[in-house]
């Protein structure tokens, strides 16, 4: 990583997503890649049924959580260093790791992620929280690259509802007006990364192409940061309905 600490965080404020090529390096995310195909094949199995998240065919992984509770590895990942030093000051405080995860969007079957904001699943106040989207396949325009609102960060939160979408329970309520080409489209390396803030609108497309696009997302918030139980009401609600996120 060579990023410049003030004009990160310049970038980061004003539109609630920034770029980071080559986060990690091209033997990290072999290394990303051969440790979540031996969890998927040696461990999964064994782990709770929170641990996952399938697409409609019932056997293909859209999505795997708390690799952090579950792996050793992906706990020391999320915990480098180097990365905490680089998200601490887009937190205002000190970065608590709170989840790694994966969304997969395997080739020709990967499901979309409707428009939503973090913070509808997190629930904290103040929203000092990010997630750090680390390509570990290209992400293409074709193969449901994730598209954000820069500056929607900084607009009031719009209403949310549940989505029925497995992995993705609750949405945003209304579509933004918002048409696509004017949205930013993450499109990144292997190893590259992008780093957007909880309240940033997003959302991606299914994956019809006959290549996968495998993210790894580690999450984190300040640690001064509190539970919203209004927000958290809201998001049992649409988890309950369509589990187990």
């Amino acid at each position: 990583m060579n990023t410049d600490p003030a004009q990160l965080l310049a970038d980061y404020e004003s539109d609630g997503v920034v770029i980071i090529r080559q986060f990690l390096t091209a033997e990290e995310v072999v290394a990303v890649r051969d440790e979540l195909d031996r969890y998927i094949r040696d461990d999964l199995a064994e782990r709770p049924i929170d641990a996952r998240t399938l697409e409609a065919d019932e056997k293909t992984v859209r999505n795997l959580w708390r690799l952090e509770k579950y792996n050793d590895w992906f706990k020391a990942l999320g915990e480098r260093e180097d990365i905490r030093a680089l998200v601490a000051p887009l937190l205002h405080g000190e970065p608590l790791l709170c989840a790694v995860e994966t969304f997969n969007k395997p080739a020709r079957i990967g499901s979309g992620v409707p428009y939503h904001q973090d913070n509808a699943y997190f629930c904290q106040t103040p929203p000092d929280m990010l997630t750090v989207w680390i390509a570990i396949d290209p992400v293409t325009p074709a193969n449901g690259p994730v598209y954000f609102i820069k500056g929607s960060n900084k607009e009031p939160v719009p209403p949310t509802q549940p989505s029925g979408v497995r992995g993705n329970s609750i949405g945003l309520a209304e579509t933004p007006k918002m048409p696509l080409d004017e949205q930013f489209c993450a499109l990144l390396a292997a190893g590259d990364a992008s780093i957007h803030h909880c309240n940033t609108i997003h959302h991606s497309a299914p994956n019809t192409t006959d290549f996968p696009r495998l993210g790894l997302l580690l999450v984190y918030r300040g640690t001064h940061t509190q539970t919203d139980p209004t927000l958290k009401a809201t998001y049992l609600e649409a988890a309950t309905a369509t589990p187990p996120a």
